[in-house]
């Protein structure tokens, strides 16, 4: 009883709530599952209490997906209630994201934590200047293709944002406008492919992690259930604020908020895999 009210436990316990304030926005803002600012302040949590280097990338992305179970719930709900979700694009999408993100599952219960901090990093990056500096009217398609490249693309934003601990947003946004769909009907529906991302995610970081040492306490497989009960309140209130924010901006401010977000957090990460 006195770990959990000695003073280092309550500061932990005060910067995961505020991580999960500004998770939640985010998720429901930018339709990230807020996995973009969760896996990262993790990762570096992790880092300071001594969790193994082996397990500490992992740990933080399994429980990300965790949170994301929770805040993609609402903040699709409340994309949802507004009629901005694509439920055609999410049927002929859905199970092709599900096979990606198995795929990523596997991958990335086998792969060290360098890799998966070099994936995160390198992605994140790219679509922040992807984001930030194409023109708004810049796409290679007025419609998105047809079968079977459809359905690889699908795949791709399946295995590599369950890789990263993150929603699906930050790649199935920038991947949508550029073939001309609407930004504000993307964030809505990558809000909602979080969820087919999360479930099988969350279930396979469990399964990977089972019995490994130098996991923190309180750890069900990569899940840290701390992180996951101290976030989760404050990430699924807010998630809905953001949601409603994202319907009253300018679709530019929305776009730059975006690329920037993923700009500093992808070189926090490059710097750790430097030093």
């Amino acid at each position: 009883m006195d770990a959990f009210l000695s003073t280092d436990f309550l500061i932990l316990a005060g910067i995961l709530l505020t991580t999960g304030v500004i998770a939640g926005f985010i998720a429901g803002l930018l339709g990230v599952g807020g996995g973009i600012v969760i896996v990262p302040v993790l990762y570096h949590l992790f880092s300071l209490i001594g969790v193994d280097e082996s397990v500490r990338m992992h740990t933080a992305v399994g429980t990300s997906l965790a949170t994301i179970l929770v805040t993609g719930f609402a903040s699709a709900r409340s994309h949802y209630n507004k009629g901005a979700v694509d439920l055609e694009l999410l049927k002929t999408w859905g199970p092709a994201i599900a096979i990606g993100v198995i795929i990523g599952v596997v991958v990335g219960g086998n792969i060290g934590s360098t890799a998966l901090i070099a994936v995160f990093a390198i992605i994140a990056l790219l679509v922040a200047l992807n984001m930030a500096f194409r023109p708004a009217d810049a796409h290679i398609s007025d419609t998105l293709p047809g079968s079977p490249f459809k359905q690889l693309i699908g795949v791709f934003i399946g295995g590599f944002s369950v890789l990263m601990g993150i929603g699906g947003g930050t790649l199935s946004v920038p991947i949508l406008t550029l073939f001309n769909y609407p930004i504000r009907k993307a964030v809505a529906t990558a809000a909602a492919i979080g969820l087919i991302i999360a479930v099988p995610g969350f279930i396979g970081y469990i399964y990977y992690g089972l019995d490994l040492p130098g996991r923190p306490d309180f750890s069900l497989g990569y899940v840290n259930l701390v992180g996951f009960a101290l976030i989760i309140p404050t990430s699924g209130f807010f998630a809905p604020i953001g949601a409603k924010i994202a319907h009253a901006i300018p679709p530019r401010l929305l776009r730059l908020s975006f690329a920037l977000f993923l700009f500093i957090t992808s070189l926090r990460m490059m710097y750790d895999l430097l030093t």
